[in-house]
């Protein structure tokens, strides 16, 4: 299982990235990140310093994502008696989450956003950075929140707690990588931000249908077969 569900948790990572209640906020985070402005239509700011304090930034939300993979795999292995059962729910729900993505379902409920307010660390640098990252990953955005707590619920059925653990790190990056990419694009130009905005709304369904394969794959329980049938094209 372990190939496939870290594809998708790639996959998710990058598409949590490009939501609508992420991607916009990119050029207000980058200017609180290194204290710089906007001006010319482009994020005023050295490179080096840039990307410095960005990968900090990264490193802190990664931290956190990790450490509730690692705390989901445990959970997951307490009950690994149960696994059928766990695996079904943790189907179900990923269902759930995935036509609430795909604007199938409309549960308020699960549109709620608990954040710690990081614009409050007034000081800048690597450490700021990273704790401004504690903030981002602990803030559970609606777009962000779905997509994270059905790799969580992942995470939770899997057999080891590295595997868990793994989930996380490449959702991490997932979400880093274009981070960084975006981050140096925006001293360019902010037109990129703009352009790409009005493909949020189509990426949002993309990552929705995803979540909602996923939750059939392991619900049903052909997730397992479906990742022995691609380890033959990988060793």
């Amino acid at each position: 299982m372990e190939n496939v569900t870290l594809i998708v948790a790639f996959t998710a990572g990058i598409l949590s990235f490009f939501s609508p209640c992420v991607f916009p906020l990119i050029p207000a985070y980058v200017s609180h990140l290194t204290g710089s402005a906007v001006q010319h239509n482009k994020v005023q700011v050295g490179k080096g310093v840039l990307l410095l304090r960005s990968t900090w930034f990264v490193i802190g939300f990664s931290v956190v994502f990790v450490l509730m993979g690692a705390s989901a795999s445990f959970i997951g292995q307490w009950v690994a008696g149960y696994r059928d059962l766990v695996e079904k729910l943790s189907g179900l729900f990923i269902i759930i989450f995935g036509l609430q993505m795909a604007r199938v379902l409309n549960f308020r409920f699960l549109m709620f956003e608990k954040s710690w307010d990081g614009t409050k660390i007034k000081q800048k640098g690597g450490l700021s950075s990273f704790l401004l990252g504690l903030a981002f990953g602990t803030g559970w955005t609606p777009c962000v929140g779905l997509a994270l707590s059905s790799i969580l619920l992942l995470a939770g059925s899997s057999e080891t707690l590295f595997t868990g653990m793994s989930m996380l790190s490449v959702y991490s990056l997932g979400m880093g990588i274009p981070f960084l990419v975006i981050s140096l694009l925006i001293t360019y130009s902010l037109s990129i931000v703009k352009n790409i905005n009005r493909w949020l709304p189509t990426l949002s369904l993309v990552n929705g249908w995803i979540m909602v394969g996923m939750g059939l794959l392991l619900f049903t329980g052909q997730l397992q077969k479906l990742s022995a049938w691609l380890t033959q094209f990988t060793y």
